[in-house]
């Protein structure tokens, strides 16, 4: 009996751990393969590939960002190899199964919740007596009724098989992503969320865990992202893996889902001190600061110490930082919202991602949505279409500000523009987000692509459209921003220079001659005229950069006469960091 595993991921660079676990536990037993496709990806093109490799039992591991292609596959599949037998899993299909072995009747099997030991038992059955009725943890058909077995007891994690030491895996271990789990479950019952239906945290040994790091660095993983509900639940555990990275990692990136709020100060300072930069990305769940909503979902937070942790680990520069914030929980309307996002991006999150509520299947926000008046879409992702304080023309409102949210700041485009405009033009962040948003969208700049120019010209067009207090400055740092968003140095840029051919040039023999004046890095340098002409962009600004960039307040103390010179050298490093010089201008250059 030949097994094929499948699951449609949302990325390439995304890979299975479910399907994995899944073969490593039963092919032993059965000729098992994998098959991972995208989202993306043509059913028809699924099911010719599905088709030549000629399976009598394919399983799908389903969840909301995937259930309604793989069904169209699946439909597809049914008639083209009628006598396949099609078996689904995965959280998506875990809840509410009968609705879906009816609504999709070319399925002929679910298995629910932990799958290694039920499927394992599956298998069993369809190459032996198929008496389903012993497999706890399925539904099945049985003539035109749908059975559904009581679930089945949870595994020993320590008793389940690596699913990370497969061969075919290993060429593409540097281009994907690796998903890891050290623990299953969750100690927190927030009732948006499926991790809170499970009671309990169970743990992998950690000497075991620690084998399989090692084996996926040596073999070249370059990002591996563990997939713990909360991964710090256990300080010592927590602690142990730190620094058992920190040792080991080789470059390796680390992905977390961390609870700010309960992360012990020595483990704060035990990051702050030893972690190497840009090895560990911690992603927290910050959801909302509304007290009542909180309460409302069973979600408990203390902010303060939440921001404690965030600003203690900002402040270390180790570690990038992804806040989460919902938009839609209950008794949260549009002005509260608004609060909750300036009171988080007041941490200074490297990326802040706004989500929308989505009333997942077997949560009990999604029992209870009546009690709110919640509206949502009926498919997956079931997100909220409004709610009794919260209306759908807010939600539209919201996913302008998302929509520029995404782009600019999350994308890093144009970092020290938007911090200055969120301090001295425009009341909050959340006001220069929703209004830019409003702008965009009433452009019809949703509807099209955008290049990196784009990007810039844009916000020009918006930002001379409203008008600003320091048009002069704010365009400097616009400048300042395109010029630090190239490796290299730019062959166009997207504004009309004041610096023509003859004047750069006498830029750059006046910074030549008078190069200890600039820094005693750049007279380091020893460059030539050709150095600079190849590797270096100049432009006349009319402030001092380091003094806005420094955070001192805009006043009349820029109003001057003199002009900067903002100079910009590529290639000049290791990392290939664009290096940043100004310099004042009295009369002609420098």
């Amino acid at each position: 009996m030949k097994v094929i595993l499948s699951t449609l991921n949302a990325k390439y660079i995304h890979t299975s751990l479910a399907i994995r676990l899944l073969k490593a536990y039963s092919d032993h037993e059965f000729d098992i393969g994998l098959a991972e496709y995208t989202i993306k990806d043509p059913a028809m093109n699924i099911v010719s590939d599905l088709f030549n490799k000629k399976p009598d039992v394919v399983g799908f591991s389903c969840y909301i960002w995937n259930i309604e292609e793989t069904l169209k596959v699946v439909e597809i599949l049914k008639k083209v190899m009628p006598e396949t037998t099609i078996v689904l899993g995965g959280p998506e299909v875990s809840y509410d199964t009968e609705y879906w072995m009816k609504r999709s009747p070319h399925v002929d099997f679910i298995v629910m919740g932990e799958g290694e030991e039920v499927f394992h038992r599956l298998l069993q059955e369809l190459s032996g007596d198929r008496k389903f009725h012993f497999v706890y943890g399925i539904a099945y058909r049985k003539e035109h009724e749908v059975v559904i077995m009581p679930g089945h007891p949870k595994s020993d994690l320590n008793t389940l098989p690596s699913p990370h030491r497969f061969p075919e895996d290993i060429p593409n271990l540097g281009k994907r992503i690796v998903y890891f789990e050290t623990s299953r479950g969750c100690p927190f019952n927030c009732q948006f969320c499926l991790s809170s239906i499970e009671v309990g945290v169970r743990y992998y040994d950690i000497e075991r865990v620690k084998s399989d790091i090692l084996y996926l660095i040596a073999n070249g993983a370059k990002i591996i992202k563990f997939l713990d509900r909360t991964f710090n639940i256990n300080r010592a555990y927590a602690m142990e893996m730190f620094q058992f990275l920190i040792e080991n990692h080789q470059g390796c990136v680390f992905q977390f889902e961390i609870t700010a709020d309960i992360m012990r100060p020595e483990v704060l300072e035990y990051l702050a001190e030893n972690a190497p930069p840009g090895i560990f990305r911690f992603e927290i769940g910050v959801q909302s600061t509304n007290d009542d909503t909180n309460e409302l979902v069973k979600r408990r937070q203390n902010f303060t110490k939440l921001t404690r942790t965030v600003t203690t680990i900002k402040n270390s520069g180790k570690i990038d930082q992804h806040l989460d914030l919902i938009a839609g929980l209950p008794e949260e309307n549009y002005d509260s919202f608004r609060k909750t996002f300036n009171d988080v991006f007041a941490l200074g999150p490297e990326e802040l991602q706004l989500g929308f509520l989505k009333m997942l299947r077997g949560t009990g926000l999604r029992n209870d949505a009546s009690k709110y008046n919640y509206t949502y879409m009926d498919h997956a992702p079931y997100e909220i279409l409004g709610n009794d304080v919260l209306p759908f023309s807010d939600i539209v409102r919201l996913k302008r500000l998302e929509d520029v949210l995404e782009k600019y700041w999350n994308a890093h485009r144009l970092d020290h523009t938007l911090t200055y405009l969120m301090k001295h033009e425009f009341d909050s962040p959340f006001d220069f987000f929703q209004d830019f948003g409003n702008y965009w969208d009433a452009q019809g700049w949703q509807r099209i692509g955008h290049q990196l120019e784009d990007l810039f010209t844009r916000l020009q067009a918006f930002l001379k459209e409203r008008g600003l207090k320091r048009p002069d400055v704010v365009k400097g740092l616009m400048q300042l921003d395109y010029f630090l968003g190239h490796k290299y140095k730019p062959r166009k840029i997207w504004w009309e220079s004041v610096v023509d051919k003859d004047r750069r040039s006498l830029h750059f023999r006046t910074l030549i001659e008078q190069a200890d004046k600039v820094s005693g890095n750049f007279a380091s340098l020893h460059m030539e005229e050709r150095d600079l002409q190849k590797y270096a962009v100049v432009e006349e600004i009319s402030f001092p950069l380091h003094r806005v960039l420094s955070g001192e307040p805009v006043s009349d103390l820029y109003l001057d006469d003199v002009k900067h010179l903002l100079v910009v050298l590529y290639q000049q490093n290791e990392a290939e960091i664009p290096e940043v010089y100004t310099v004042p201008l009295v009369e002609s250059p420098v």
